[in-house]
């Protein structure tokens, strides 16, 4: 089948950045291709599903701009399309004396990134949050919740109204370069595009190594486990509630989420997961483990960052010390309150040196753009990344 754009992976990155091609007087058949049965089923809906208002991120960043311009796309069209979504707030607390530079730091950083984050005292933390106990917090407005898999799909439903066409059971299982174009080979046939555009996700280095990529890191999967509050125990979160970051570590630390079903959700942690899609212990793959034991960047991350790593995986067997970490910020919480709720997994890209790499990385040949790294926030950022994508295809297509 020959195409002029076909893009791998079907979660709200891939969706998005077809949805910007829409209007693309060049783009007259696209495909999207996804190796799941339906869309949105890994990163994409397995998220917290906040939409982050940008607060954390290094002012001048990929991620600070396209949060940013990304969050305001983001709502603009959920109010256009009728997609519920609700900005609620957050509030960001620290518990300890040690984390009140960093909530500082963080507050400076949301001056820099013309975000609203107030710092406020104990009174007004109690007025938004009667549960908490903390020290400081910054109060911030912007931050909201949603369901990300919603918006994938009506993205995707917009492209399929265009006449694009959205393969699923599709994997790619490899790609050829001809001379203005690329093959790519799926377990559903072959697709000749003029442009690709990898935003596969957990698979996305995998994918670039099939274009002909040279990368110095790889996407190694941590796995975030989440508890649930009970119905009856859901009054003591009544919207976002966060810790104070490591600034070390790419993660946010376990959190408490509303989320649009009014559940609330407590978590995640981080722990090295046992494949790219092992969302339990038992749903691990050994190739995949061996692939990246055997990477010397996560030798290197391991040696550095091997406490942190045995404290997420103590707190990941032992209930009694994951609510011990939530209590930091909820003290009245019991060991009845919460329940063993799902498991998500980030992909995060690990350099050879053994860093993990913080912001957005986009590789590109002639005819291949491959996304292999979109953190957080890039689903609140997917539109504004979409945007950007599509202005490379265009520049590609003419």
């Amino acid at each position: 089948m020959k195409v002029d754009v076909a893009i791998i992976g079907g979660g709200i990155l891939g969706c998005a950045t077809a949805y910007r091609l829409i209007d693309h007087p060049s783009v007259r058949r696209l495909v999207i291709l996804e190796k799941e049965s339906s869309l949105a089923l890994h990163q994409t809906g397995r998220n917290s599903g906040v939409i982050h208002s940008g607060i954390y991120y290094r002012p001048g960043s990929q991620k600070a701009e396209n949060c940013r311009l990304g969050r305001r796309q983001l709502i603009e069209f959920c109010e256009r399309e009728n997609i519920p979504f609700e900005l609620c707030g957050k509030v960001i607390v620290a518990t300890s004396e040690d984390e009140l530079p960093r909530l500082r730091s963080i507050s400076q950083r949301g001056i820099e990134n013309g975000i609203d984050g107030t710092p406020i005292g104990l009174d007004r933390l109690r007025e938004l949050e009667p549960n908490v106990s903390g020290l400081a917090a910054i109060h911030v407005p912007d931050a909201g919740i949603i369901d990300f898999s919603a918006v994938c799909r009506r993205l995707a439903q917009r492209c399929e109204e265009r006449g694009f066409e959205i393969r699923t059971n599709a994997r790619v299982i490899g790609m050829s370069q001809r001379t203005n174009s690329t093959v790519v080979q799926t377990s559903d046939g072959d697709f000749e595009a003029d442009v690709v555009v990898n935003c596969a996700g957990l698979y996305s280095d995998r994918i670039a190594k099939m274009s002909g990529a040279s990368l110095e890191f790889k996407i190694i999967p941590f796995r975030g486990i989440y508890y649930e509050l009970r119905p009856e125990s859901r009054y003591l979160c009544n919207n976002l509630i966060y810790p104070v970051p490591d600034p070390s570590y790419p993660f946010l630390g376990i959190h408490f989420t509303r989320m649009m079903d009014g559940r609330v959700e407590c978590g995640p942690n981080a722990v090295i997961a046992t494949g790219r899609e092992g969302y339990t212990f038992a749903s691990g793959s050994l190739k995949d483990i061996l692939e990246y034991v055997g990477f010397p960047g996560f030798q290197r991350l391991s040696l550095k960052h091997w406490r942190k790593g045995l404290k997420e995986i103590v707190r990941t067997a032992s209930k009694r010390v994951y609510l011990k970490e939530a209590r930091r910020l909820i003290p009245a919480l019991t060991n009845k309150d919460i329940v063993p709720c799902r498991s998500g997994i980030r992909a995060q890209a690990v350099a050879r040196t053994g860093e993990l790499v913080d912001d957005f990385v986009i590789i590109e040949s002639k005819s291949v753009i491959n996304v292999c790294n979109a953190p957080s926030p890039a689903a609140t950022a997917a539109l504004r990344i979409g945007q950007l994508l599509g202005e490379r295809v265009s520049d590609r297509l003419g």
